[in-house]
């Protein structure tokens, strides 16, 4: 079985004249984001690879997210803005020995990828978290390969 973990990044700012891209995270989201991992790293243990969006506030959510979870981390320019078929793309080149895998990407995609893979709706608001499962390896990953088991609110 695998995992894979969707984590919507913490809450950012909206600065005026700051691209969509170079965003920081706000207050709220700088508190909220190191409790996201204190959730994941109770919950579920060991992390394999967080794979994050190479977004600011994903990059910073990950870095708090990551001080709970020690985790390798890699950032892959198609989670940004991360639309569902390129985050199956993205999972679907998993390593074989990543048992559980962590995104940190953006809106609506991620809630599109659980529909899409566990035909489950899931809201995602910021620093939420969904834990999907699914049997057969990451190559498998496609409409119905996964359930939803666990969905957290803001963390």
């Amino acid at each position: 079985m695998r995992r894979l973990v969707l984590l919507r990044h913490a809450k950012s700012e909206w600065p005026e004249g700051i691209a969509d891209r170079d965003r920081p995270l706000a207050a709220r989201g700088r508190r909220e984001a190191p409790l996201a991992g204190k959730w994941l790293h109770e919950h579920l243990g060991s992390v394999d690879l967080v794979v994050c969006s190479p977004a600011r506030r994903a990059r910073e959510t990950c870095a708090a997210v990551n001080e709970q979870l020690g985790a390798e981390v890699r950032v892959d320019g198609r989670l940004y803005p991360g639309f569902p078929d390129d985050l199956v793309a993205v999972a679907r080149e998993l390593p074989d020995a990543a048992r559980t895998v962590l995104f940190i990407a953006h809106n609506p995609g991620l809630e599109e990828l659980v529909g899409e893979l566990a035909g489950a709706v899931c809201v995602l608001k910021t620093s939420s978290i969904a834990v999907l499962s699914g049997d057969g390896g990451w190559p498998d990953v496609g409409p119905g390969w996964a359930t939803l088991d666990a969905a957290t609110p803001r963390a």
